[in-house]
Parts: structure tokens; C-alpha cells; sequence
């Protein structure tokens, strides 16, 4: 089935969209294997429970371009790793873009077509994406302090909502995932 003219913008963020999720799932696998190398166990498992999170999103982005017409297409550029701060940065930084920019205008141009589909599917990207910036920018401020007795240090466990990608350091406090509504026993425990 050919995309619709109506939807051909969408279907072409949701691919760039799906490109920029998959290649950040390899990234993030990377950096998570020199975080462990480095010392900071903490630190690459969140990078682990990112990684997992930008492949829901990518299969997500993936299953509505196919039911608009397209076909989800990803070009992985080589990975650069450097240390663990400077790939915290980097993460933090790409994720920043995805919710300051690439997000909100996906999302108003798919808003204005009108597919509740690819809406829902940038919604819960944009709503993770937040998450991850957060849980970034604590990871930066204790591997620059050195902080080897804090979280980022110690291989932990983080919580990743099957259906949108949500991530969380617990599940006490969200008993049900915030932005899809999936029951916690169902999140994925990544460490």
C-alpha cells in the first residue's frame, strides 16, 4: 500500500525518527560496555536501559510507518566512544534534541495529518526521552565528582515499560507506567 499524500511528511519523520532510535540503541550499547570497562556499573546500566528503550521506540516508529504505507529504513553510522562522561554528555545531548526539537516538530506536523498512530508513537518517545535526560544529567554530576560510592558507580537495576519505553531507577513510586499506563509488574528489568 502507498502512503497517502496527506501522510507522506509523517511517514518521512517517523522514519528519520526511526533511524535516529536505532542508531541510538547501538550507541548507548556501546558506551554501556566502556562505562562497565571504566568502573561505572551504574552508569552502563542505564546506558543498557536506554539502549532497550530506543529499540521500543524504533519498533514502535517501525510497526506505524509499515500500517501508513512506508518502509522503515535505518543507515548506523560508526559508533564514537570516548569516556564515560563524554558519552553521558553525548547521550544527554542527543536526547535534549529529541525533546526540545526533533520531537515537538514531528509531533505538530503529525497533528496537523491528523494520525492519532503516529501521535501516540512520538508521544510516548518524547515522554522517555525526558526521563533519560534526567537520569543523564544525575549520571554527569557524579562521574564528574568522581562519586565511585554513588548509583553511578554500582551496577543497579532500571525498569523499562515495555510498551513506550519509559525508564525509571524504581518502581515503587509507579505502580503503573506514567505515560502508557502498563502495569509495573510487566516492566523489564534491565541492569
Amino acid at each position: 500500500m502507498p502512503v497517502a499524500a496527506e501522510l507522506q511528511k509523517t511517514v518521512e519523520n517517523l522514519i528519520a525518527a526511526y533511524e535516529g532510535e536505532s542508531g541510538a540503541s547501538a550507541k548507548y550499547a556501546a558506551f554501556a560496555a566502556r562505562a562497565d570497562a571504566e568502573g561505572w556499573g551504574g552508569a552502563a546500566s542505564l546506558f543498557r536501559a536506554a539502549s532497550r528503550a530506543e529499540q521500543i521506540h524504533a519498533a514502535n516508529h517501525a510497526r506505524v510507518i509499515k500500517q501508513l504505507g512506508g518502509e522503515p529504513k535505518a543507515k548506523l553510522e560508526a559508533v564514537e566512544v570516548g569516556d564515560t562522561l563524554a558519552n553521558l554528555k553525548a547521550a544527554k545531548a542527543g536526547e535534549d534534541y529529541e525533546i526540545e526539537t526533533m520531537y515537538p516538530t514531528f509531533l505538530a506536523e503529525a497533528r496537523q495529518s491528523g494520525n492519532a498512530r503516529a501521535i501516540r508513537t512520538m508521544e510516548y518517545a518524547l515522554e522517555a526521552e525526558k526521563t533519560h535526560s534526567r537520569l543523564y544529567g544525575e549520571a554527569i554530576a557524579l562521574v564528574e565528582a568522581g562519586n565511585k560510592s554513588s548509583w553511578a558507580a554500582k551496577t543497579m537495576d532500571f525498569y523499562v515499560c515495555p510498551t513506550c519505553g519509559w525508564t525509571s531507577e524504581t518502581k515503587e513510586n509507579h505502580p503503573d507506567c506514567p505515560v502508557c499506563g502498563v502495569p509495573s509488574e510487566r516492566y523489564l528489568v534491565i541492569r
